[in-house]
């Protein structure tokens, strides 16, 4: 037998959407993005995400909530009661369409959050269907082993019915309410030809685009477009905070090169739902590091993400189970995020996937605490510095593609890099150069 440590990487099969060759996304979490908490409300806004530069619109579960065991006075949009609902909370089936048509209208793209592990304790299911449940030892309703989760009870993919009627779910919302894909929650812990088969269903209606909230490889084979890149930002996070150093992140960027499809896309982020609600806003998790964390995720490889209000300064951590809608205000972070994002819609180099450029790591002599790499095509390149330390570098370089005429994305000035040019860079600073 063959040794499976030694075998390629497998190769994508499925095709990712046209749309989303240098795509951006944004996370809204609906309850707490205005003060009415609604679809109509979030519809309002979306002239302002697009403006921001974002493609892909990600809207937490619109589902109705169950009530038994609820966590908080709301409980958790992840406990979902009837899949093929619209939580009255939100709005109507209606509202939702509308919501699509006009993010449609202005060439974004909507993906819905799909909780297809558990159900909440009260999902119609429960009564019509308890044998597509699993059960403890006490052959019990259970919850998800090891974690608090008590507000849900896990689902039996062992059932063929079972699949057959998720499935449905999954094609109603893409046939009713037409939209483009889904950010699928857990995605791990659903058997991932599940998620294939689901996948081959809903490209019989239209493109879709699937992010799993996982970190696997496989999954990009014929199932999901992009996975979470989890490792990468706990990484860049104890890096923030003093407890790793750049070497640490050539681990990451290690994997994703070589265990990873050329042609799986991984999202980039410095918060979300969870990050903000658990562990702390962007500002507590990186600190001064942040706008060089924010830089990385849209220069390096892979897709960047928003979670709403980041482009407001948000600097709270949202309620997960109650009412706490974001402050709005005019904020820097907006104009950051705008250049940034039409930095890599204009260059070739840093789109998605196998549509844009591996990241060429440039070795410099402050490697633990420096990391430069360009990235290049036939038409585009980049060559990106970042100081990842509370201390001024200066470097000088090894050999690599970043030799040549350079203009600098921040100051405008251009100039020659050779092999024996030097560079101080401040405490968390970074240069992004453009091919001049």
């Amino acid at each position: 037998m063959t040794d499976p440590r030694y075998q390629p990487a497998p190769e994508v099969e499925l095709t990712h959407p046209e749309w989303s060759k240098n795509a951006t996304i944004y996370q809204i979490n609906t309850r707490q993005f205005s003060e009415e908490g609604t679809l109509r409300a979030a519809a309002e806004q979306l002239p302002r995400i697009k403006d921001l530069g974002v493609d892909i619109v990600w809207l937490m579960p619109v589902n109705p909530i169950g009530e038994v065991n609820r966590k908080g006075s709301l409980g958790s949009p992840y406990a979902v009661q009837d899949y093929f609902a619209v939580n009255p909370d939100l709005g109507t089936l209606q509202d939702l369409k509308d919501f699509v048509a006009q993010a449609h209208s202005l060439g974004l793209y909507v993906i819905l959050d799909w909780v297809a592990n558990h159900t909440a304790w009260d999902n119609v299911w429960v009564t019509e269907h308890p044998e597509w449940y699993a059960r403890d030892w006490k052959d019990e309703f259970t919850p998800t082993p090891w974690w608090d989760w008590d507000d849900i009870i896990d689902l039996d993919y062992s059932v063929p019915e079972l699949r057959a009627e998720m499935t449905r779910a999954l094609l109603y919302w893409v046939s009713e309410a037409d939209i483009d894909g889904y950010r699928c929650d857990v995605a791990g812990f659903v058997p991932n030809d599940f998620w294939e088969n689901a996948r081959r269903e809903m490209e019989a209606i239209k493109p879709v685009f699937l992010l799993a909230e996982w970190e696997a490889r496989d999954l990009h084979v014929r199932a999901f477009d992009m996975s979470y890149a989890w490792s990468w930002n706990d990484t860049m996070h104890h890096i923030a905070q003093g407890k790793a150093d750049v070497e640490h992140l050539y681990i990451y960027y290690a994997w994703n090169a070589k265990a990873y499809p050329r042609d799986a896309m991984r999202m980039m982020f410095v918060s979300n739902h969870d990050k903000n609600s658990w562990d702390g806003t962007e500002h507590e998790m990186f600190g001064d590091a942040l706008e060089a964390a924010i830089v990385l995720s849209v220069i390096g490889e892979g897709m960047p993400l928003i979670y709403n209000g980041q482009e407001a300064g948000n600097d709270k951590r949202l309620k997960f189970f109650e009412k706490d809608p974001i402050v709005w205000r005019e904020h820097p972070m907006a104009d950051f995020y705008r250049d940034l994002f039409g930095l890599k819609k204009s260059l070739s180099c840093l789109w998605n996937g196998a549509w844009g450029a591996r990241m060429v790591n440039i070795r410099n002599t402050a490697y633990k605490q420096v990391l430069s790499f360009v990235r290049q095509d036939d038409t585009s390149r980049v060559f990106c510095i970042l100081n990842l330390s509370p201390t001024e570098q200066t470097v000088t370089f090894g050999p690599g593609p970043h030799h040549g005429h350079w203009r600098d994305h921040g100051t405008g000035e251009t100039f020659d890099v050779a092999a024996d040019t030097t560079m101080t860079l401040g405490p968390w600073a970074y240069r992004i150069l453009v091919g001049a």
